[in-house]
């Protein structure tokens, strides 16, 4: 059964271009943060918490929207050790986590643990990286596996719509590196790009849990992508089942790969060929990854983000 998907506009050729080479879109860099509201309180649908601007982007202590929906949160998840601040923070509760950050979610263990020790070490690294490198070398083991027994329990949820367009609403990059609609409107070629916006952005401001976001991919990718991950696209790639199990869903410490973000899913591939991401696992991805040309690594991740997790 795949995730939500549906299709708008019409071919824009002029617009195909757009991605190829700057990869800004991908790897959004924050900006630098502007004073929060500490007065007046924000309550979200459905939950009884108030909190207000400040108290939400609070690093130690962020907020949780629905406590009763999801197991008691370790300390570091939940409000951090200074200097590492609160998992919660960009992976949310849910684990099902922002853009900016990825879904760990129903992830094993053993992979959490070890993508920890590859921040550490400096296997991965790049722009989109630093806060966790941070992070990665200021806790302790023991925090680092209480926080991947946590995400690795959660059930990873249906928390982003794969939408193919040809055009999408003009943005810019905000707080928190999450991309938003331009306020005055207008619209733009998508050309080889995923832009990312929230469904609802005053909660998603919030960082409320129940309110997720439209992954825009161009026409035609999910086929593409589907064509790639099945049969390896004619020597393009090597048939993702091999490693990630039939139902894609993950073979021991091989993670799932259904149902995550395709912006998430782009840059671990684009990290992958480049370099940004390596050790002992990744060396089984650059054999899949060697080839791949943006437009086939959207395909690949539009794909794969357009079923159900």
């Amino acid at each position: 059964m795949k995730n939500f998907v549906c299709v708008l506009g019409i071919a824009l050729l002029p617009g195909l271009a757009i991605g190829a080479d700057d990869l800004e879109w991908a790897y959004p860099v924050t900006p630098k943060p502007g004073p929060l509201d500490n007065v007046a309180q924000k309550q979200m649908p459905g939950s009884a918490k108030k909190y207000t601007q400040a108290q939400i982007d609070d690093g130690f202590n962020p907020p949780d929207w629905f406590p009763d929906e999801h197991p008691p949160m370790p300390e570091i998840v939940a409000s951090g050790k200074k200097p590492a601040r609160a998992c919660a923070l960009c992976h949310l509760p849910t684990g099902n986590g922002h853009p900016e950050s990825s879904s760990l979610a129903g992830l094993p263990v053993p992979y959490l643990v070890r993508q920890m020790a590859e921040f550490k070490s400096g296997n991965r690294k790049g722009v989109r990286a630093t806060t966790m490198i941070e992070i990665a070398k200021a806790i302790s083991d023991a925090d680092v596996r209480a926080a991947g027994e946590y995400f690795a329990a959660l059930k990873p949820g249906a928390w982003t719509k794969v939408v193919e367009t040809d055009t999408v609403p003009k943005s810019y990059v905000g707080s928190g590196a999450m991309r938003f609609a331009m306020p005055a409107g207008g619209t733009e070629p998508i050309g080889n790009r995923i832009i990312v916006l929230p469904q609802d952005p005053v909660r998603a401001h919030s960082r409320d849990p129940h309110s997720g976001f439209i992954d825009y991919v161009p026409a035609g990718s999910i086929a593409k992508g589907e064509a790639l991950v099945a049969s390896g696209g004619a020597g393009r790639t090597i048939q993702c089942a091999i490693c990630h199990g039939p139902s894609l869903k993950g073979l021991g410490e091989v993670p799932g790969i259904v149902g995550r973000p395709p912006i998430y899913v782009f840059r671990q591939l684009h990290d992958l060929q480049t370099g940004n991401r390596s050790g002992s696992l990744a060396e089984l991805m650059k054999a899949v990854v060697a080839k791949l040309t943006v437009e086939e690594m959207v395909a690949i991740s539009a794909y794969l983000g357009s079923l159900e997790p």
